[in-house]
């Protein structure tokens, strides 16, 4: 068993693993981890091929993420995905980073709690399948508009005070892919809601979707929905937001599984928790 820091080359063989386990990320997802950590990602290879990863992102200096975590079908209970963990861990410790957050999966919750992860808040992934007439066919690029600069900036200020932390490079990277599925509602006295939006393999992802009320995140919903053209979207919602899962709801979508945040060490900047009707995606927060 090899373990070492990975590289873009290796991004085919983490799409493997990602298309074995269903998931929706694509290769623009890894890229950005490598982009904004290039030293804190990580592979197992054995027999020739990579069977294993999970990857880091640093957040300024207030805490970092780790994501990607994956490991061949054919290889699991070989103790592969907990050591890559730990490499995560000491890698992160070694630059002093004060918190590590991630998302856990139900498998995955007791291995993490193992290696001193606990439970900050609950999340819900809730799917919508789209077919038909129900099908809406977004603004043109002709007759689409880019933000102005900004007000793109006010958006990536006040997701800093809302996530916690600068996580503006992801962001700018998400916006450049698809710039159609950022909006932001702003009066006199600041900051209402934002969102933005990925394509993924199978599915458009909505997140992060802040809004400080229903009204704020029913136009922010509607509104991306109108511009995706996607069959299948999937988001990933706070638990406790009482009026972003009734939205969701009363737009078809359904509940697909549960996710559990989590955080290992001090978590001194939890950010507005309060606000958050769908985070980014449980591989970046």
């Amino acid at each position: 068993m090899e373990m070492r820091t990975m590289t873009k080359a290796d991004i085919p063989g983490g799409m493997r693993l990602k298309e074995l386990a269903g998931w929706n990320q694509t290769s623009a997802d890894w890229t950005r981890f490598l982009e904004g950590d290039a030293e804190g990602s990580f592979v197992v290879e054995l027999d020739g091929a990579i069977r294993g990863t999970a990857a880091t992102i640093l957040y300024g200096g207030r805490f970092a993420w780790v994501g990607m975590v994956l490991v061949d079908p054919k290889y699991r209970g070989r103790g592969i995905g907990t050591r890559l963990l730990e490499r995560c861990i000491g890698h992160l410790d070694s630059l002093r980073v004060p918190c590590i957050k991630l998302d856990a999966t139900p498998l995955g919750k007791p291995v993490y709690e193992k290696l001193g992860f606990a439970t900050e808040y609950e999340l819900e992934r809730w799917t919508l399948k789209r077919v038909g007439s129900d099908l809406r066919g977004g603004t043109k690029a002709e007759d689409w508009e880019a933000m102005p600069v900004p007000l793109f900036e006010f958006i990536l200020k006040a997701d800093g005070e809302a996530f916690g932390a600068d996580r503006s490079g992801v962001l700018r990277s998400v916006n450049a892919e698809e710039p159609r599925f950022t909006d932001g509602i702003w009066n006199a006295g600041g900051m209402e809601g934002y969102a933005f939006g990925r394509h993924g393999s199978f599915a458009d992802h909505l997140g992060p979707w802040i809004a400080k009320d229903e009204g704020t995140g029913e136009r922010l919903l509607d509104r991306f929905l109108e511009q995706t053209v996607r069959g299948t979207i999937v988001t990933d919602c706070s638990a406790a937001n009482a009026f972003a899962k009734k939205l969701l709801r009363a737009r078809g979508f359904e509940f697909a599984r549960p996710l559990t945040r989590m955080f290992r060490g001090r978590n001194e900047h939890a950010g507005r928790p309060e606000l958050v009707c769908s985070i980014l995606g449980p591989e970046f927060g």
